[in-house]
């Protein structure tokens, strides 16, 4: 039995499905139930294995009532879910109708937006964002949502300001509002606010059509109604009388001016009693005019409020009527008068002035000139009275060359012209072509205009020059002069000085600027001359009393060793002036003179002593030796061969020549000494060419040149030593003779006339050339210039030394190849029998 119990245990086990086919099982039933299906078939099959294992296993007793629980679980749970499936269907079906209701509301509603420009914005809350719906260019085109919040960027800024403060109470205090808003362009805008379900809600809408013509002329109206209350007030407040008259000419409206003008308590009052203004003749003139459709104009007389007055009345024709106004001018006509009169008096005042003055209108036209403006420019008087422009003077100006001469004229024409828009007056300066200078002022008038002062500062600017140049030069020059000069004013301090003055006393250019009085000045002056003596002089000089100041001359010796002459002038202005002089070099020149002197007068006592050892030493034995020869040469002694004879000759010739040169010397030493005595006496002319002819008379010969005499007899005579002045043509001949070739000709002319004697030399030789000539008349200077002449250079010196005891003088012409011409000219007339060489 055992054994058959556990066999049949084995078996059960063996035929029950296994513990996860059981689980797979179990899931897909309730994956069936879960889904819906009916459980019967999945139950079938499941309860047969299911019980037969119930029966065979204790374990699948338990898992069968698992099982069973899970099924009546999952029947409940399908139960339920096709119930609430129902419900669901249903409620779907409840919200599909209300969505179709939801969207033909809605579809509605855009039909009613869309149906005019409107925008709505709400706000669910006061810190919720704004949802917007509807068409944003309500807010202009181009608008876009968050711009039609900017109520300031598209509507009137009055209007703006309302609005937003009409939102913020919407939105805050749910206080609802309407208005109408004006668009920054054209067009308004209708604004209504209100809280709907605890929103706020903003509806903007298009004004169009009649609604925004009423709108128009409702805003129209109101503007010109605002106008004409601004108008009537400004109207009675000012002091004129105006009025208004109806087509019948009767008096519809008058200011406060009027009423009391007429004495009328109010303008009823003044409508009743027919209290008018003008006079009968005035309004039916006036009335004449509004028919006509013209502006009435008249100045008349009225009484005004019991007084008499001339009124400027100005009626002009309105839409049914007219409008006027009266003018009070009595006090105006006054002052015309009291002006009119002013300005003659000005006008004869401005003619007598000689600044030129020329007035010119707002239109540029001539109104006014005196004259020293017509003489200034010496226009035409038809000219200006025409009242030309100033443009056209200024053409004018320019034609006749009187304005200064500009490259681009029509630049500085405009520039001229600006003066009109000037605020302020402007001067500039004219330098005519004529050499005047003129001071332009152009002044711009009040009532417009300018008025030009044409001031001629030419001898001003001359005189100005002349000071400034004088005041440089004054300048330069003290600091140019090497003395040093100072001026001490009155209360002795420096107040001028050069820069010699500063360099003498070693005064720093700090204490020059602080003008150093004469007692500073004199401090730094001890430590370079100590001696007390000098500036106390010149202290005296300059810080005196005035009547004892008085000039001086002072000496003052520095430590350097240098000497200074001070000198101390009192100047008319009360101030002194010092100069200060670096006799230095005058003092060691001063004491050279002086012994230079004591030299020369030892010197010339040593030439006299020379000379007369020369005459008396040197020319005594050359006369022996000369009058032995001529003994040898005559034969006296006894006859000599031609050899002896001509030694003879030339010893002769020697000792002559040797003679002629002590000679010149000797006299030319005479002339410096001033010991010549001239021998003036009646010297024929003519005789004494001839005479110095003969003395050249062989060596002409010798030569082979020939002499031309140009001295014409009627030449008479003159008062000289005729032995000097033959010594002078002999010279002359001898150098033409010496510098002339062979074959060439020698003049010598004579001419007498304007108070003069003159003689002239020519010869044809070679000439000298400039270098030459500025040294001929040098003592010892002797140029051969390639011919054959010699000397010791002595005979031009004579020349011009006899000619110049004379009176007279010596003119030298040559150049190389043309020869040379020596002209010496003496004085016409008698002469003194001693002079003195310089």
């Amino acid at each position: 039995m055992r054994g058959w119990r556990q066999g049949r245990y084995r078996g059960s086990i063996a035929s029950a499905p296994s513990p996860a086919r059981r689980s797979r099982r179990l899931a897909a039933l309730g994956g069936a139930l879960l889904a819906g299906t009916a459980p019967g078939a999945v139950l079938a099959a499941e309860v047969a294995p299911l019980s037969t294992a119930f029966w065979t296993d204790p374990q699948g007793v338990a898992g069968f009532a698992i099982f069973l629980g899970l099924v009546i679980f999952s029947t409940t749970t399908a139960i339920l879910h096709l119930r609430q499936r129902g419900r669901w269907m249903a409620r779907e079906r409840m919200l599909n109708a209300e969505l179709e209701q939801l969207r033909d509301a809605k579809d509605r509603a855009a039909l009613l937006l869309g149906s005019e420009r409107q925008l709505i914005v709400s706000w669910s809350g006061r810190a919720a964002e704004p949802r917007f719906e509807g068409d944003p260019t309500v807010a202009g085109e181009g608008a876009v949502m968050r711009r039609v919040l900017a109520f300031g960027t598209w509507l009137a800024a009055a209007d703006a300001a309302t609005l937003e403060s009409a939102v913020e109470r919407l939105r805050e205090r749910g206080e609802g509002f309407s208005l109408t808003a004006r668009r920054v362009g054209r067009g308004h805008v209708e604004v209504e606010g209100r809280t709907v379900g605890g929103a706020a809600l903003l509806r903007l809408r298009d004004v169009t059509g009649d609604r925004a013509d009423l709108l128009s002329v409702r805003a129209e109206l109101g503007t010109l109604q605002n106008e004409l209350k601004a108008l009537r007030t400004v109207l009675d407040a000012i002091p004129q009388p105006v009025w208004l008259r109806d087509a019948e000419s009767r008096l519809a409206w008058a200011n406060q001016a009027y009423l009391d003008a007429v004495e009328a308590p109010a303008f009823d009052e003044a409508q009743r009693r027919g209290l008018e203004l003008l006079d009968a003749g005035s309004r039916a003139d006036a009335h004449r005019h509004r028919l006509a459709g013209e502006r009435y104009g008249a100045r008349v007389a009225a009484v005004v409020a019991g007084q008499r007055r001339i009124l400027d009345v100005t009626e002009a024709p309105s839409a049914g009527g007219s409008a006027g106004i009266a003018i009070d001018v009595s006090e105006l006509e006054a002052v015309r008068a009291d002006l009119q009169r002013q300005m003659q008096a000005h006008v004869r005042t401005l003619d007598q002035l000689p600044t030129a003055v020329a007035m010119f209108d707002a239109k540029q036209r001539l109104i006014f000139h005196n004259a020293a403006y017509r003489q200034l420019w010496t226009l035409d008087q038809t000219f200006l009275d025409a009242r030309p422009s100033d443009g056209e003077i200024l053409d004018r100006l320019r034609t006749d060359r009187k304005l200064p001469e500009q490259a681009d004229f029509r630049s500085w024409k405009t520039g001229v012209l600006s003066a009109y828009r000037a605020l302020e007056p402007q001067e500039t300066w004219w330098h005519l072509p004529d050499r005047r200078t003129l001071r332009v002022v152009s002044n711009p008038n009040p009532q417009g205009g300018l008025t030009y002062l044409f001031d001629d500062v030419s001898e001003r600017v001359r005189l100005e020059s002349q000071y400034n140049t004088l005041i440089r030069v004054q300048g330069e020059t003290l600091d140019t002069l090497k003395e040093g000069v100072a001026v001490f004013g009155s209360d002795g301090r420096l107040k001028l000085s050069n820069r010699a003055f500063a360099d003498l006393w070693r005064l720093a250019p700090d204490t020059l600027a602080d003008q150093p009085h004469i007692d500073a000045v004199i401090r730094f002056g001890r430590e370079l001359a100590p001696v007390e003596e000098p500036w106390i002089d010149l202290r005296g000089a300059v810080a005196g009393l005035p009547e004892a100041r008085m000039g001086l001359t002072t000496r003052i010796e520095r430590r350097d060793g240098s000497v200074l002459e001070a000198a101390a002038q009192p100047l008319p202005d009360g101030a002194t002036l010092l100069t200060f002089i670096d006799m230095t070099a005058s003092v060691n020149v001063e004491r050279a003179l002086l012994d230079r002197n004591d030299a020369l007068e030892k010197a010339a006592r040593l030439r006299d002593d020379f000379v007369h050892h020369v005459s008396y030493e040197l020319r005594s034995p050359l006369t022996n030796i000369i009058g032995f020869t001529q003994l040898l040469g005559d034969e006296t002694v006894g006859p000599l061969n031609p050899r002896q004879k001509e030694y003879a000759g030339h010893i002769m010739r020697s000792s002559g020549a040797l003679l002629a040169i002590i000679n010149d010397i000797l006299d030319l030493a005479s002339v410096d000494t001033g010991v010549m005595e001239l021998a003036c006496e009646a010297v024929d002319i003519r005789q004494t060419i001839e005479a110095a002819v003969r003395g050249v008379a062989d060596r002409l010969a010798e030569s082979a040149l020939s002499l031309e005499i140009d001295a014409p007899p009627e030449l008479g005579a003159f008062a000289a030593d005729a032995k000097r002045v033959r010594q002078v043509l002999f010279n002359l001949l001898s150098n033409a003779i010496g510098f002339s070739s062979p074959g060439q000709t020698i003049r010598v002319q004579a001419r007498r006339g304007g108070g003069e004697v003159s003689f002239a030399v020519q010869d044809e030789g070679r000439g000298m050339p400039p270098e030459v000539k500025a040294r001929v008349f040098d003592r010892f200077e002797s140029h051969t210039l390639g011919t054959r002449h010699r000397g010791v250079g002595l005979g031009l010196s004579i020349v011009r030394s006899f000619v110049e005891l004379h009176g007279g003088r010596v003119e030298l012409q040559s150049s190389p190849g043309a020869g040379t011409t020596v002209t010496c000219i003496f004085p016409d007339g008698g002469a003194p029998t001693r002079l003195a060489a310089e």
